[in-house]
């Protein structure tokens, strides 16, 4: 029983849960609750360590017992300490340490007649984590990313994606301009969603697949990623309002590009 904010698995949990460069130098991240610590072992996932409240066992004790025999490392904690740490509202008392998935540069190949979601320079992790849990609703292959993305290991983008991140092809591009470019002249179609001078995805054909680009919520999509891509794509706006949501546009974009 772990009861103290000062033992060191604690301070490893809140250290996981709040920077992104110790979970990279530490290769784990964390996901909380019954439901998503569940996607993780379903998905394969390693377990580092498992945290849980006495309360958590007995009202999820399938979950638990499950989860309990892969993990390599269980702790039972305190209420109050888990309340602590957690970064729910509403804690249910299972906690993983996950040890990061294998996701790599570029370890995943593009393939012609496939559709993917490529984004560049997302910041917000609740963007990010709902345009993961989009994309695979909808059937995307997989997610291409620019190295300024934010973390897809945030707290916020695991519980946004709703598993999606355990299940999900995802690749980071280095050079995500260069990479789009090379995918480009391979005859993989590239659609840059961009306002300006670009065609209704109401009447683009998309059956040929390829590649469906999203850019940072305020910014967009660099001009030199849209002068890469193979043609500019925008959704009509019929009211008053400029623009959209990073993952309301994302959404509306995938959904018509998957038809």
């Amino acid at each position: 029983m772990i009861t103290s904010k000062d033992n060191e698995m604690i301070k490893h949990v809140s250290k996981l849960l709040s920077s992104s460069s110790y979970r990279r130098q530490n290769e784990s991240f964390i996901a909380e609750g019954a439901r998503l610590c569940i996607d993780g072992v379903l998905s394969g996932a390693e377990i580092k360590a498992f945290l849980y409240t006495k309360n958590g066992m007995e009202k999820y004790p399938k979950e638990f017992e499950k989860i309990f025999s892969v993990s390599k490392k269980s702790y039972e904690i305190s209420e109050q300490l888990f309340k602590k740490i957690s970064d729910t509202n509403s804690p249910q008392g299972l906690l993983c340490i996950f040890k990061t998935l294998d996701k790599k540069i570029l370890s995943y190949k593009i393939e012609i007649g496939q559709h993917y979601a490529g984004l560049e320079n997302i910041q917000d992790p609740s963007n990010m984590g709902t345009i993961l849990r989009t994309a695979e609703a909808l059937g995307i292959n997989g997610i291409i990313l620019s190295k300024d993305c934010c973390d897809i290991y945030s707290p916020k983008v695991v519980r946004g994606s709703m598993g999606a991140v355990f299940r999900l092809p995802v690749m980071i591009a280095e050079d995500f301009t260069e990479y789009i470019s090379s995918l480009a002249k391979s005859d993989i179609m590239i659609y840059a969603s961009t306002p300006r001078n670009a065609e209704n995805i109401e009447s683009v054909d998309f059956s040929k697949g390829g590649v469906m680009l999203i850019g940072n919520e305020g910014n967009g999509l660099k001009e030199e990623t849209i002068k890469a891509s193979s043609k500019r794509v925008k959704i009509a706006m019929r009211g008053r309002a400029e623009s959209l949501n990073a993952a309301a546009a994302a959404a509306i974009l995938l959904y018509r590009f998957q038809q």
